[in-house]
Parts: C-alpha cells; sequence; structure tokens
C-alpha cells in the first residue's frame, strides 16, 4: 500500500490512548471511514516535533482542536457537546461550513425540533429552568484587553459597550480555566467601580445563563447553551453559531443592539439544524456516511 493512503492521527496521550484501544466512539468511526475507503490508519503522538514532520509526511492527517499542519489535514472538535462532532480544514470555528451556510427554518419539521431541543435541554441542564431577573450575562474568555483579529473590540471594551448600550444590570463573569493578568483584573475592578451596576463573577453559567435577558460575549460557548433557554445573544466576535444572533461584525455596534430588541428566533429549530443537519452526531446510524462527506467535502479520496 502506497504511503499516500494512510491517515494518521495526531493526539494528545489520553486521547491517543483511548483511541489506540478503541474507546473512543467517534475517532473509531473515522478510522473505520478511512478503513474502508482503503487507508492504513496509524496513531501519532501530538509532539511538536510530530507535527513538524507531518507537514512534509505523504498521506493525511487528523488533528484535535489543533490547525491541520498542510492541505491534507483535518482538524475534529466537538460541537460543543457530545456526541455532536464537526470536522473542518480550518481550526476556527468561524471558517467551518456551517457558519458559511445558510439557516432556514422552513426546511425543518417545528414539532420535530421542540421535541429535539427539549430533550437536550433536560438532558444537559436537568434542573435549570428559564426566567428573565433583568439582567445581562456577559461570559468572558481569555486576553482582556487584546482585540484580536475575530473580535470587533477587546473584551473589556465589549463590556464597556454592553454598559452604554442597557441600563440593565450586568453581570461579567471571568472564564474558571482562563489565567487573568493584574492589568486584566485591574482594567476590570475599575470598570466596576465607575459603574455600580456592574457585577464580577467567575464561572456561575449555571447560576446566570437561565436568568438573564440575554447573552452578550465574542464567541463563548455559553451563548451558544443560552439557545436551549431561548435567551438572545448579541456576538461581538465571530463564530459558527452566529445564524440567529445579533452580530456586531456584521452589523456594527448600534445596528447589532438595534437588531437585538426584536430579536425572537425560533431556537428549536436552529438547535435541529445545527446539530443533526449540519454537524455529526456520533450517536445516529448515518454518523459514517456524514464522516465520509465531510472528508470528500475536504478533497480526500473516500
Amino acid at each position: 500500500m502506497s504511503d499516500a493512503r494512510v491517515l494518521r492521527f495526531y493526539l494528545d496521550p489520553g486521547l491517543r490512548q483511548s483511541a489506540e484501544a478503541g474507546r473512543h466512539n467517534f475517532i473509531g468511526k473515522i478510522a473505520n471511514v478511512a478503513q474502508a475507503a482503503g487507508f492504513r490508519v496509524e496513531y501519532r503522538a501530538n509532539s511538536p516535533q510530530n507535527r513538524a514532520k507531518s507537514a512534509m509526511r505523504r498521506g493525511y492527517s487528523m488533528f484535535h482542536m489543533e490547525p491541520p499542519t498542510n492541505d491534507r489535514g483535518l482538524t475534529f472538535r466537538r460541537a460543543y457537546h457530545y456526541p455532536f462532532w464537526g470536522i473542518e480544514p480550518l481550526a476556527e470555528r468561524w471558517h467551518w461550513h456551517i457558519a458559511r451556510s445558510t439557516f432556514d427554518p422552513a426546511t425543518i419539521d417545528p414539532a420535530e425540533a421542540e421535541r429535539f431541543a427539549t430533550f437536550w435541554r433536560k438532558r444537559l441542564f436537568p434542573d435549570l429552568i428559564p426566567r428573565d431577573d433583568g439582567f445581562v450575562y456577559v461570559p468572558l474568555q481569555g486576553r482582556l484587553l487584546d482585540h484580536r483579529s475575530f473580535q470587533s473590540m477587546s473584551p473589556v471594551d465589549m463590556v464597556k459597550a454592553v454598559l452604554a448600550h442597557d441600563a440593565r444590570p450586568v453581570v461579567a463573569t471571568l472564564h474558571p480555566n482562563e489565567t487573568y493578568t493584574n492589568a486584566e483584573c485591574a482594567a476590570l475592578t475599575a470598570l466596576a467601580e465607575e459603574h455600580p451596576r456592574l457585577t464580577l463573577d467567575t464561572g456561575g453559567m449555571e447560576r446566570y445563563l437561565p436568568a438573564c435577558s440575554y447573552v452578550a460575549t465574542q464567541n463563548s460557548s455559553a451563548a451558544f447553551n443560552g439557545y436551549f433557554f431561548e435567551k438572545p445573544a448579541i456576538l461581538f466576535g465571530q463564530v459558527d453559531f452566529h445564524h440567529i444572533a445579533a452580530n456586531v461584525p456584521a452589523l456594527g455596534v448600534d445596528a447589532a443592539f438595534a437588531s437585538l430588541r426584536g430579536l425572537s428566533p425560533d431556537y428549536a429549530q436552529y438547535l435541529w439544524w445545527f446539530w443533526q443537519e449540519m454537524s455529526i452526531n456520533a450517536g445516529r446510524p448515518d454518523a459514517g456516511e456524514k464522516i465520509a462527506a465531510a472528508l470528500r467535502r475536504a478533497g480526500w479520496p473516500v
């Protein structure tokens, strides 16, 4: 067999061990599709040395949540929750196939979508009941003072924009898995001192998400989770679940806040489209077919 028809997975230790033992459902399904198409499958350590070598090797490669190293590489990652996945040529979600696709609720059975969304809300958030306590929830991520290329402004400036455009209380939360600099913490503290209606906290998504009026964020998955509670979102950064949100990168700040006031999409139909149609549900019988379709979309010979 030619070395060109080999698929190498580059994985961190725990994931590699699970894949080699046949215990990772989704990786196993990708491997099955590749082997059925005549590929040999290998599992390699995701080390800097191996990543550098992968760019020069013949054959095909797959990375978990990391950028591929050449045009025969793909990345795979969860579509926010198991068992939903995406396989794409680029690691940035805002460049994914779903981000460039058009959401048309008219093609989706509303009753089926409602059953689907209700099932997953109860499964993911079994004890949380939606309500509106009249505040804005702002889940922060990292690099609070930086204005990165996919963002319309820095996260701290985003908080300032929310305070300027909405008179309600605002709760901004730090991500529990991020490390923040003294300068970042000082900037937020100064903002809270200037605006007494701004509350700062760490984590607490399950406390704040069901009770907020809407979610304002760069591209935090908390906004996607908010769709299960029919919470509108205003996005200050690019992401793949932008279709039913007020979109600052596309509209600008003033127009995005204006559109937010009248925002009332069908959240259930969107969640069904995002997961059942546009993502790969590894628990469904058609998972192999959808994996093959994603590989063919990237030009792989399967």
